[in-house]
């Protein structure tokens, strides 16, 4: 079984068991979350959500991408500046899904 989310602005198919880095949520390691926007199913489609649906999940972790350099430039004009980022993320295990 199948379910399409919508979690941090994105879209993720997820089945059970997978694991999956979303954006960063305000949860503990150890802890439960439910996703409740679920736009589609095996069996429904959401317009645009699937109504008593929902995925619910096992946090495994926190924790922060590798770094990434933004490094811009305008040639002969002495313009150049370096940044770094790194994205945060959750780490999850879908449990089950509901619906």
């Amino acid at each position: 079984m199948f379910a399409i989310i919508k979690t941090g602005g994105k879209q993720l198919k997820v089945t059970e068991g997978q694991e999956i880095y979303v954006e960063k949520l305000d949860v503990e390691a150890g802890d439960t979350y439910e996703f409740t926007e679920v736009l589609a199913t095996n069996e429904k489609v959401g317009q645009p959500l699937v109504e008593g649906a929902k995925v619910i999940a096992e946090v495994i972790k926190q924790g922060r991408q590798s770094k990434i350099i933004v490094f811009k430039y305008k040639r002969r004009k002495n313009y150049r500046r370096k940044q770094g980022h790194r994205q945060a993320y959750t780490k999850l295990v879908v449990k089950s899904i509901q619906g």
